[in-house]
């Protein structure tokens, strides 16, 4: 059974800085893309980051997160991970890993249950 599951959000202060963690299971972990997608209070989901399969090396940030935030994993802990640093109000939200498994010809996305990040003083 796959499963994704996000930890590590809370309350946090401006300029202050949280990490996220996805721990996934139920499939190879180390083959595949991640994401971590947001979603803000009334509005619809924002894709935040993503990371390549394999190494990492290559990642993706939506421009508002740049220079903030960094997108990692550890395929040995098949763990997906989120950086979040200089944290603004309007980061406030709850966030999501998500994935797009390939089995056989299909393509399935699945998703963690999300962290909520409210960021107040």
């Amino acid at each position: 059974e796959v499963q994704l599951v996000e930890s590590g959000g809370g309350l946090v202060q401006p300029g202050g800085s949280l990490r996220l963690s996805c721990a996934a299971s139920g499939f190879t972990f180390s083959s595949y893309a991640m994401s971590w997608v947001r979603q803000a209070p009334g509005k619809g989901l924002e894709w935040v980051s993503a990371i390549n399969g394999g190494g990492g090396s290559t990642t993706n940030y939506v421009d508002s997160v740049k220079g903030r935030f960094t997108i990692s994993r550890d395929n040995g802990k098949n763990t997906l991970y989120l950086q979040m640093n200089s944290l603004k109000p309007e980061d406030t939200a709850v966030y999501y890993c998500n994935s797009d498994l390939r089995f056989g010809a299909q393509i399935v996305t699945y998703w963690g249950q999300g962290t909520q990040v409210t960021v107040s003083s």
